[in-house]
């Protein structure tokens, strides 16, 4: 996916219906069940990467030519997603990812390689992602989950930041409606894309200003607006990334309830503190203490905050985001081994560059 492009003559809208409607302009495979139940072991629940809305996503091998099932550890490693069918995401949300991304090539999109359409089976083949999800990074506690650096932070922000100018261009034209930490998904080399296009929508045509949809998406990460009227526009994402970005640069959850009832909605919370370059830091992830400038910080905390304006209108456009994450982001910098701890002595710090490579998932949505 050295280049991104959308599949020539054949509508972004997905249909619903038989394999026949399927994509028929696109280079996906059309695996058996048969193919997938051998390329996983037959699912085995140790080879198992995630667990979401979806259902499970599962480890498997793959010729890396044919893509014909290989013996476990030959060949090219793909994850495999798994429709429960007690899922709450049924057939609809299946056919949106296949045509999504059977259409939509990006270094920031993740590449799915094939389906499988067999009875009641839903499935999807996509490329392995080593590093798993950057929820899993922000989040999870343990030896193994290290916090990510602040430059890794940024490199994750402007990859998952480019996947998205993309999606709104005028060659793919689509909201992706649930861009959370879950759905950005980290290669070997920590390079973000985005994964989970179940909800994802063509964007208005013609002189429409938004698109009217019911209200879905996770708690936390929607737009105002879209919640109050079912307006969806490209707008309506970069709401979402500010959520995401805000999320990055504090350690915290868009939604915590664990927290003070003040500090639940990690938005409402932050604000306040935002534009202020001396109140910045209560905002700030204190596991990154000694990692940044508070000019390049404040820098950030000034973009999630233009990205979470209330009014649309005054929310920078993704290309606009990705012009400003591109001037904090030095992709030439190494994280510190060593950072000062309070009492000024120099302690070890393992950061997530460290740690051995985690379990991970393609972006099985968890509601």
């Amino acid at each position: 996916m050295s280049s991104s492009k959308v599949s020539p003559s054949f509508s972004l809208t997905p249909s619903l219906g038989s394999e026949g409607e399927i994509l028929q302009a696109s280079n996906l495979k059309s695996f058996t069940f048969a193919d997938l139940k051998l390329a996983t072991r037959n699912f085995r629940p140790d080879s198992v990467l995630g667990e979401g809305g979806f259902g499970s996503v599962f480890k498997g091998w793959v010729d890396e030519e044919t893509l014909a099932a290989s013996k476990p550890g030959t060949g090219m490693v793909i994850a495999v997603k798994k429709l429960n069918h007690e899922s709450c995401q049924g057939h609809r949300e299946w056919m949106a990812e296949v045509n999504y991304l059977g259409q939509l090539y990006h270094p920031n999109l993740v590449k799915l390689l094939g389906y499988c359409l067999e009875d009641e089976q839903r499935l999807l083949a996509y490329e392995f992602m080593l590093r798993g999800s950057l929820e899993n990074h922000l989040f999870r506690r343990g030896s193994y989950f290290q916090p990510l650096s602040w430059n890794l932070r940024l490199k994750a922000a402007l990859g998952s930041a480019k996947g998205l100018a993309f999606l709104h261009g005028p060659e793919a034209r689509v909201i992706y409606r649930d861009f959370k930490t879950s759905n950005i998904l980290l290669d070997a080399n920590y390079n973000a894309k985005l994964s989970g296009f179940g909800l994802a929508k063509d964007g208005p045509t013609g002189d429409k200003s938004h698109v009217s949809t019911r209200v879905m998406g996770t708690s936390g990460y929607a737009a105002p607006e879209y919640l109050a009227t079912g307006h969806l526009t490209a707008k309506s994402d970069v709401y979402s990334f500010g959520v995401v970005l805000l999320e990055m640069i504090s350690g915290r959850r868009a939604v915590d309830r664990s927290r003070l009832p003040r500090e639940i909605s990690l938005v409402e919370w932050a604000k306040p503190y935002l534009a202020n370059k001396r109140k910045v830091f209560r905002v700030l992830d204190t596991r990154l203490e000694g990692q940044y400038t508070i000019d390049a910080a404040h820098k950030a905390a000034l973009l999630a905050l233009r990205c979470l304006s209330t009014e649309p209108k005054y929310r920078p456009t993704m290309n606009q985001v990705v012009k400003l994450l591109e001037e904090l982001y030095d992709p030439n910098e190494i994280t510190p081994a060593h950072t000062k701890s309070p009492n000024g002595t120099r302690t070890r710090r393992r950061s997530s560059e460290d740690a051995p490579p985690a379990k991970s998932a393609t972006g099985a949505r968890v509601h």
